[in-house]
């Protein structure tokens, strides 16, 4: 059982694919100039530069969006501050939301570029079929800004700033057996994401789960899916999807007058589901989605910087990407040099609880400075306490969405 807290508001969304391929990357480390550089602690006028594969098209690129505000803020905060002398510079590449766009990106990136460290992807199944064709074998450190999947934790190498999906499974599960329901029925997006899920859900579920079947993505009717869920005889139907695919569903449904308990995973919720469905066609929905200490004076800051940039409140995953960003400079500032293996060295070092807790990039740059090292450091991120383990997991902070007037309301927390 996960432990529920208060009530608060920030929303957010999710998603991943599926992978296989291979490529080897090289690793090498290159300066914005072309010329290798030493680690923070010799500086210099080039700028260190890092790349990062994000979903700026397809049907992830809701997230891409948050992304790049998030990574375009982390990016102003660490340069006014500089690396000892040296600004960051991020080079970014499109996945368009598939594996084979994801893995082209990283190469271009790795092989040509020669970054030592990569921030990416959104899509859990992007994010592993990088690490298994590019990143696998070589040096290069990749930290994911937005997979939640289950199967990244058995690759150590692959980090991630979001939190893994099984405590979001077992959140799901939580609730809906408070809510009263013995039996469920459970339709899924049919690729590693989804089935991951799926599959924690089940483990984690101690009623029945009546139907259980998976959906391929981007079609242009489930009326099948929804009629089936409907014979199944449960009010209780939980969706793990994407949005446009959820959205889709829910037209039929509301159509064909079924009426059931929704809940859902966190990839149903954002505006393209509120904008194209109808009224009241999922009131009192209830959606489990990573989120942020909402509470915290550093979320606040970034909440008011984020609002005077761009106009509207971020999600959690705008502040996943800041938080890699930030990660990744002080990294660099607290490795022996510039390149991957020493970047391996230290990156889980500088957001661990052994060192000072701080909660900006300038703080822990400045532990840094006066001779501090990277284990002297807790980078206590915007997206909350980050602590990445052994696995490349943070700890996660999860919220409760119910829809009430076909908007998303934050009902409550959960500490993963």
């Amino acid at each position: 059982m996960l432990k529920l807290t208060g009530v608060a508001g920030v929303t957010g969304l999710a998603g991943c694919s599926a992978s296989d391929d291979a490529s080897e990357g090289s690793g090498d480390a290159e300066t914005e100039s072309d010329e290798s550089s030493d680690g923070g602690s010799d500086g210099g006028s080039s700028a260190y530069t890092i790349g990062m594969v994000d979903s700026l098209t397809g049907s992830l690129s809701a997230f891409g969006e948050r992304n790049q505000r998030g990574k375009d803020l982390a990016l102003e905060a660490v340069n006014d501050v500089g690396i000892d002398g040296s600004e960051l510079n991020i080079v970014v590449e499109d996945s368009e939301s598939e594996n084979q766009g994801g893995i082209s990106a990283a190469q271009k990136l790795v092989n040509q570029d020669g970054v030592p460290f990569l921030i990416g992807s959104v899509g859990s199944g992007v994010s592993l079929a990088i690490y298994d064709s590019v990143i696998k074998n070589t040096d290069v450190v990749q930290l994911s800004q937005n997979s939640t999947g289950l199967g990244l934790t058995d690759f150590p190498g692959l980090l991630r700033m979001s939190p893994t999906g099984s405590t979001q499974a077992t959140a799901l599960a939580d609730i809906i057996a408070q809510d009263g329901y013995d039996d469920v029925a459970l339709t899924y997006v049919n690729n590693n994401y989804g089935q991951s899920l799926a599959d924690a859900f089940v483990e984690a579920w101690d009623g029945n789960v009546v139907y259980n079947n998976p959906h391929d993505q981007e079609q242009q009717s489930y009326s099948g899916v929804i009629s089936e869920m409907n014979d199944s005889g449960t009010e209780a139907w939980l969706f793990i999807t994407y949005q446009a695919e959820f959205a889709t569903m829910l037209n039929e449904i509301y159509s064909s007058g079924y009426e059931a308990q929704f809940y859902g995973a966190d990839s149903v919720s954002g505006d393209n589901v509120i904008e194209n469905t109808p009224e009241g066609s999922m009131e009192g929905m209830k959606i489990v989605v990573p989120s942020a200490p909402v509470e915290e004076e550093s979320y606040q800051q970034f909440v008011s910087e984020f609002e005077d940039a761009y106009g509207e409140a971020p999600t959690a995953w705008s502040a996943y990407a800041y938080d890699c960003v930030v990660t990744a400079a002080l990294a660099i500032q607290a490795a022996d040099e510039f390149t991957g293996a020493a970047l391996q060295e230290v990156v889980r070092d500088v957001t661990r609880p052994e060192g000072e807790a701080v909660t900006s990039f300038e703080a822990a740059s400045q532990i840094l400075a006066d001779g501090g090292g990277p284990s002297d450091v807790d980078y206590q991120g915007v997206s909350g306490p980050v602590d990445l383990d052994e696995n490349g997991d943070p700890v996660g902070f999860l919220q409760i969405l119910e829809v009430q007037d076909h908007s998303y309301e934050g009902v409550g927390f959960i500490e993963g």
